[in-house]
């Protein structure tokens, strides 16, 4: 463990810009939705209603867990159910930037050199990430005990958080012992990832309540916050990380630097003839994140459409909860303010694939894979170009799959398939210019700004702050006119206006033809 303390400070150093912008993000969610649930529901009789009104719907309970309570804490918390899921993915991404990302790049190797010990690299990621878990739950504590929601409730809520993002952050650590390669061990724990949410969602949208407990996420909401609290699951939770924790160490002693302990599988010896160019290497690098977040996309598309119809009918009955779902959607029809809703937060998630994307084409830089391709017949703008054809029209697949999910389950349901389909896939594929937006200022830092590409990172956790919590908090129209996605047309149902469709497309285009012009102009690496 020698060093691990100098390593944490390094972390944090590296850190500075993006773990407080996404620790603060996620702790002020679910205050933000109780708050904005109590003003709705000032009286027993309509919370107990709220509540019995959406925990009545399998494809809700799927998709934000089950209702615990009436309360506006606990309805609060149920609300912003998705939260936990964001805070184990920001969890086990961290582990792998500073565990396997340093090996893959040569760093380890370099700082492994001095006086610094072999675990100590895993000690200060996993250190700092659950530093970081721990400041979301003491956010989250003060936040909702300072509100009078009770103390009791508020640590309950704060130590699930703070367990489930400490269990994922143990399985980035696992899985970064596994691979060679930074994106084979992302693609491992976020598989974990995604069944331990499929689990949960299977367990709770079916009754069979035993699935639930063999998902962490569950774990933290069987702690029911504000609702008669239960302490055991973090327990469980605890004793699963440490013991994930203490396989990532054994598996770390067991393998040399920047090798897995999974053999890498051997590519042919010739290419085929179709991998010639940089486009052909591109599609390479980029299917599977292309195909994983496809998939992922429709299996959540699906969920949203089958919960629209009960959703709507449950808003039907509060007009002040119909003008706070407008802000976020548009039109007049219930269904289209639910489904508009969604849509917009399922934008401003695309827009991760659509970043992440746009800085490959930087991480290949940073590996040392771009100089030996552009030391052959390879222009520069042509092999930047090539990544930014996925950030660009990966983006359009993704959004296209998920608009035909939403639109064929809730079509399905509504006896209205021929109708709903292309009227929900336009309105998916109508967030794309904000989407644009953020992956061309992704390009544009890496040509110009090589070194602030987390700035790109920090503009979406801004732009999701601002579309989540903005409208609840009556923040004035200047801030929220800071994200693109308050420029966009509210579909299905709104009106569309093709100025600022176009203004933010124009502005892509300016930004990526920055982008490629400093990619072109700057040393390479």
């Amino acid at each position: 463990m020698t060093g691990a303390g100098s390593l944490a400070r390094l972390v944090l150093r590296r850190d500075r810009l993006i773990m407080p912008l996404w620790v603060l993000v996620l702790a002020v969610l679910p205050i933000t939705q109780t708050t904005g649930i109590a003003e709705l529901y000032p009286t027993e009789q309509g919370l107990r209603r709220f509540a019995a009104s959406f925990g009545a719907n399998p494809a809700l309970e799927a998709l934000y867990g089950p209702v615990t309570h009436w309360n506006a804490a606990a309805m609060g918390v149920w609300r912003a159910g998705f939260t936990p899921v964001l805070l184990a993915l920001a969890s086990l991404l961290t582990v792998i930037r500073h565990t396997r990302v340093e090996e893959e790049t040569g760093r380890r190797e370099l700082i492994g050199s001095t006086v610094v010990g072999r675990n100590a690299g895993l000690t200060a990621a996993l250190a700092v990430t659950v530093a970081a878990n721990l400041a979301v739950a003491l956010i989250l504590v003060v936040s909702f005990a300072g509100q009078g929601y009770g103390l009791a409730g508020a640590s309950a809520l704060g130590l699930g958080y703070a367990v489930v993002g400490t269990v994922f952050a143990a399985v980035g650590a696992v899985a970064a012992q596994l691979t060679e390669s930074a994106g084979g061990a992302r693609a491992i724990a976020l598989s974990a990832l995604g069944g331990a949410y499929l689990l949960r969602m299977a367990g709770d949208s079916t009754g069979a309540s035993w699935l639930s407990w063999l998902s962490p996420i569950a774990w933290g909401q069987r702690m029911r916050p504000f609702a008669g609290e239960v302490w055991w699951p973090a327990v469980l939770a605890v004793v699963v990380a440490a013991l994930l924790s203490a396989v990532a160490y054994a598996l770390a002693g067991r393998r040399d630097v920047a090798v897995g302990v999974l053999p890498p599988r051997l590519g042919p010896a010739e290419a085929a003839p179709g991998f010639g160019s940089p486009l052909a290497l591109a599609w390479r690098l980029h299917r599977g994140a292309l195909l994983g977040w496809s998939v992922g996309f429709a299996l959540f598309g699906a969920v949203v459409g089958g919960a629209a119809k009960g959703a709507a009918d449950a808003m039907a009955g509060n007009a002040q909860l119909m003008e706070m779902m407008a802000r976020l959607g548009g039109g007049s029809n219930v269904s289209d303010v639910f489904i508009a809703s969604v849509v917009s937060i399922f934008g401003i998630a695309v827009s991760g694939y659509a970043v992440q994307a746009a800085l490959r084409s930087r991480g290949e830089e940073t590996l040392g894979r771009a100089e030996p391709v552009l030391s052959g017949a390879v222009s520069r703008i042509g092999w930047m170009a090539s990544h930014l054809v996925f950030a660009l029209l990966g983006p359009a697949v993704v959004l296209a799959v998920m608009g035909l999910a939403v639109g064929a389950a809730y079509g399905a349901s509504s006896g209205d398939l021929a109708g709903q389909l292309p009227r929900v896939t336009g309105a998916a594929l109508s967030q794309l210019p904000a989407v644009w937006a953020l992956a061309a200022l992704a390009a544009a830092l890496s040509g110009l700004l090589p070194r602030l590409t987390a700035l790109a990172w920090a503009a979406l956790a801004l732009f999701l702050l601002l579309g989540q919590v903005g409208a609840l908090l009556n923040l004035p129209p200047a801030a929220l006119d800071l994200s693109p996605f308050s420029h966009l047309p509210k579909l299905p149902g709104g009106e569309v206006t093709a100025t600022p469709l176009l203004a933010l497309t124009a502005i892509a285009a300016a930004l990526v033809a920055a982008g490629l012009y400093g990619f072109r102009r700057r040393d390479v690496g």
